[in-house]
């Protein structure tokens, strides 16, 4: 039995991967836009956690996507 074959339907393991690499980002985000009003060095460092795990992310799941 192969483990891939040719009219195997991925779509769902390409969504995870891309809720994977998105996800958290854009909740960090959200999340800083709505603390910036009472605490805007706590947002500064929700926005830069955002930012840093989107590169890393980027890098390790488009890795995969890519096939390297």
């Amino acid at each position: 039995m192969m483990l891939l074959s040719p009219n195997m339907n991925l779509d769902g393991l390409f969504t995870m991967i891309i809720l994977i690499m998105f996800g958290p980002a854009i909740l960090l985000a959200i999340i800083g836009t709505f603390v910036f009003k009472k605490n805007k060095k706590a947002a500064k460092v929700l926005f830069i956690l955002a930012v840093v795990y989107l590169i890393i992310s980027l890098g390790i799941c488009g890795a995969l996507i890519a096939g390297f």
